[in-house]
């Protein structure tokens, strides 16, 4: 890390966006690959990256985790785990079909969203999927129920849209999308599809919503937002949008305090700190630290909601865990 330059700014702030970071889903399945490393021994074969960050990644590899883009990478018979985003249930068949012990580590919440896509599938519903086309979550969700799902990758796809029954169609959303943009090709497919049906509770998860919150917040004070997270992470990549939309001066992703350029804090006086939620909190600290020998010393947490949710472990480690200690 470079050392700072003589401080010729004046003295400045930090807002300190209050929730960021890991959220429960990210915080099971990084605990999850690291009970299936103790239980199993290395190596544990992961199916794409277990959550959308390269630092989390880098160390699971150190670990003894290998991280495959398919499960035909994997050799027989050994142990694979599906990444928080979820898969499609032919990625399930694939590693029966080849003798793989499975740890499924999919958020609840988007484990959720699949249900949903397989009931209103079996009900003979067109399901509207709004999402970002080749994301790992849309990919797995739209396994569930290939001939009845479109997704829809914002406003301006509705126009190609159609269903067979526009009184049997119903939008279902990827988790990580920004909630003002989802809403938006809500209101478009409602336009157009005056019954359109939502689904029984929103499926925008509950800490990608309390981060744009907490965003909008400190963006409204905030020359400049850093929002520390990986280029291929959606929530992170949201929390960049939502910033300038919410009137930042200029926002900017980093995955470690390396990447900051010491010219973006040229004029400025408040800057506002935030994660994504597949970001430990290590690297929001590494970037205190940088900011703090270049005037920034001051830090104020800005907390838009309180988080409280936890979800157990993989059932498939619960079960091995108890089996183990008998």
């Amino acid at each position: 890390m470079s050392e700072p330059t003589a401080i010729t700014r004046p003295h400045g702030r930090v807002l300190l966006a209050s929730p960021r970071g890991w959220c429960a889903g990210v915080d099971r399945a990084v605990i999850a690959v690291e009970k299936a490393l103790e239980l199993y021994g290395s190596p544990v074969y992961v199916r794409h990256e277990i959550v959308h960050n390269k630092h989390v990644v880098q160390s699971l590899e150190k670990k003894g985790a290998i991280f495959v883009d398919s499960t035909t990478e994997v050799p027989e018979g050994q142990v694979v785990m599906f990444s928080a985003h979820g898969v499609a249930p032919t990625v399930h068949q694939e590693a029966a079909s080849r003798n793989l012990t499975t740890i499924d580590a999919t958020c609840p919440l988007v484990t959720k969203v699949h249900k949903e896509a397989a009931r209103y599938a079996r009900e003979g519903y067109d399901i509207l999927l709004i999402g970002h086309e080749g994301h790992e979550e849309v990919i797995g969700t739209l396994g569930e129920a290939p001939d009845h799902i479109t997704v829809v990758d914002g406003p301006e796809d509705v126009g190609h849209i159609d269903v067979r029954d526009e009184s049997k169609a119903v939008w279902l959303s990827q988790t990580t999308l920004s909630v003002d943009e989802t809403m938006e090709t809500v209101e478009a497919l409602q336009q157009k599809f005056p019954q359109l049906i939502s689904p029984p509770s929103d499926d925008i998860c509950y800490a990608t919503q309390n981060r744009q919150i907490a965003v909008k917040q400190i963006a409204r004070e905030a020359d400049l937002v850093i929002v520390v997270g990986s280029k291929n992470s959606s929530n992170s990549v949201r929390l960049v949008e939502v910033a300038l939309t919410a009137g930042a001066g200029v926002a900017h992703l980093v995955d470690s305090a390396d990447e900051i350029d010491e010219t973006w804090l040229d004029g400025v006086s408040t800057i506002g700190l935030t994660s994504g939620a597949s970001v430990p909190e290590v690297l929001v600290e590494d970037v205190l630290h940088w900011l703090a020998p270049r005037g920034f010393q001051d830090v104020e947490t800005v907390t838009a909601a309180e988080e409280s949710i936890t979800f157990s472990l993989p059932k498939e480690l619960r079960r091995e865990d108890g089996a183990r200690s008998c």
